[in-house]
């Protein structure tokens, strides 16, 4: 008879390793499958988006070039809208979440799970974008809607003006203030040194 660890207990741990490498890798395969099928379905409900948008889309001026509309891929796809705008799906594959990166950071500017409502929103953005480049064209400075920020000359209020005054008048009023001191002065003097008067002339007096 064969003798105890040397051959039973080799295959033993032999098998034991090629199962635990086999469960391993269906471990990996099944992670990567949920992975790959969360990225479909994103996408799948992107595209669901991009076709209710594709009539707005195709309104858009050829001229107009900062819109992008365009669906990327990746670990987590997005419908882009122009350069700082896209879509997104939350992390329960549902919840559609219009997006916007500013100097502040990322602001939410709709979200929810109803497609036609996130499509709703997305078509007012662009028809502000749009009305925004129109009133820039004709010489206008103020922006079309409320989710773009207001410049800095409607932030601020205008300066009230100051009204500088002549310099002839500048040079009478520093005159009059001269000849106001030196009259008071002389009169604080003669106020103080008047009892040595009086006694100097009561010593001329014969």
């Amino acid at each position: 008879m064969p003798e105890t660890g040397e051959t039973v207990t080799p295959l033993n741990q032999a098998r034991r390793l090629s199962d635990a490498v086999r469960d391993v890798k269906n471990a990996l395969a099944d992670r990567d499958d949920v992975v790959v099928d969360m990225r479909e379905a994103h996408r799948m409900r992107l595209e669901l988006l991009a076709a209710e948008l594709a009539p707005i889309f195709a309104e858009v001026p050829a001229d107009v070039d900062y819109f992008d509309f365009a669906l990327s891929s990746g670990l987590q796809p997005r419908l882009w809208i122009d350069a700082v705008s896209h879509v997104a799906m939350g992390r329960d594959r549902r919840c559609y979440r219009f997006l916007k990166d500013t100097r502040v950071g990322r602001v939410v500017l709709a979200e929810s799970t109803d497609m036609k409502a996130v499509a709703d929103q997305v078509t007012r953005y662009v028809a502000e974008r749009m009305v925004e480049r129109q009133r820039l064209l004709e010489g206008g400075v103020e922006p079309a809607s409320g989710l773009i920020r207001p410049s800095a000359a409607e932030a601020e209020p205008p300066l009230r003006a100051v009204v500088h005054p002549s310099r002839g008048r500048s040079f009478l009023g520093g005159l009059g203030l001269v000849l106001t001191g030196a009259v008071v002065g002389l009169a604080i003097s003669a106020a103080l040194f008047w009892e040595r008067v009086v006694a100097l002339i009561d010593s001329v007096k014969p």
